[in-house]
């Protein structure tokens, strides 16, 4: 495989997870059960899904609008992201799906950091509350730009895309988790050693913002990668969504993707396969199922996302992400 091909199956395994889990956000894992039984394939999202009324099969959601609004900005800026253009172009962002009546708007954390900079606060100050994963879910553009192989410059480039909105300890750490499996996927590295690595930066990374209370991101990946259900996936679904969770909170709904990551890494499903369990857990689904097909695709590169899912996506939201994927790997 190809950085490109590897690249790819980062950018494109973010926006099908993020379609896969489209239809299911915020939904009970019980409510998901009685609608769809379990995911396995694309899905309309029906009158009664809280945030993506009657979107159709395939759409991409918020993580991946993000992502692809992150990685411009890096081109822009040369590998750079300034914090007010960030802001800027987050706060034009919610106008826009507010103007096309979506309910899928900017996250709690991003939320206040943005109202806090339009009051005119600092873009440090505005983004020291925020501890959601909103962050990690548009990370992955920077793990294609920069190389972890260069620790330092890899984590200030995480701190840049996480200042405005999730300058903390849990909100740093868990992009740079994230970010670090998908840049070390694209050097090669296997599914294994990528997800230890992204847990050495994830304790790497925490000193770099704000300290919150929550559990530590590096510890808590570190614990669900070592749980063995014996290839039982109700029970491992179980412990997912009671024990773990699947709420916004980067301690539960990053953790999450990453033990579903190990549970490929060890072969006891495929890669499609923890998609579609990630979609169909409840919770923040779209965005655990996104972050995990980053780092999946990262890793075992495009060719293990099913063709005909992939081009349902990029038909249905006119999605053709090679030039901006071809222009993060210039800047690596």
């Amino acid at each position: 495989m190809t950085l490109l091909d590897r690249a790819l199956g980062a950018f494109y395994g973010l926006a099908l997870g993020d379609a896969l889990g489209m239809p299911t956000q915020s939904l009970s894992r019980a409510e998901i059960k009685t609608r769809f039984g379990e995911i396995r394939d694309l899905q309309d999202a029906g009158p009664d899904q809280p945030i993506a009324a009657n979107m159709p099969k395939g759409s991409i959601t918020d993580d991946t609008e993000q992502a692809i609004l992150v990685g411009q900005l890096l081109i822009d800026g040369a590998g750079r992201i300034e914090a007010s253009m960030l802001a800027q172009r987050l706060i034009e962002w919610e106008a826009a799906m507010q103007a096309k009546g979506s309910q899928d708007l900017l996250g709690p954390s991003t939320k206040r950091a943005i109202e806090m900079i339009l009051a005119g606060r600092s873009a440090e100050e505005a983004g020291r509350y925020g501890t959601t994963n909103g962050a990690a879910m548009r990370i992955t553009p920077v793990g294609i730009a920069a190389d972890v192989a260069d620790p330092e410059c890899f984590i200030n480039a995480v701190v840049q895309a996480c200042q405005v909105t999730h300058n903390t300890t849990l909100g740093i750490s868990s992009a740079a988790a994230v970010a670090a499996v998908v840049s070390a996927g694209i050097n090669g590295m296997d599914l294994g050693e990528a997800l230890n690595l992204g847990q050495q930066m994830a304790l790497q990374a925490e000193g770099r913002g704000h300290w919150v209370a929550g559990g530590r991101i590096a510890s808590r990946i570190s614990w669900a990668r070592t749980l063995s259900v014996d290839n039982d996936r109700a029970m491992l679904a179980d412990l997912l969504y009671d024990v773990i969770g699947t709420s916004v909170a980067s301690q539960e709904s990053v953790v999450v993707s990453f033990a579903l990551a190990q549970q490929v890494a060890v072969g006891e499903m495929n890669a499609f396969e923890a998609l579609c369990m990630a979609a169909s857990l409840g919770g923040d689904t779209d965005t655990i199922a996104a972050i995990l097909g980053a780092m999946l695709g990262a890793c075992l590169g495009l060719e293990i996302w099913p063709v005909a899912m992939i081009e349902q996506v990029k038909a249905v939201n006119h999605l053709e992400l090679e030039p901006l994927v071809k222009g993060l790997l210039a800047l690596r």
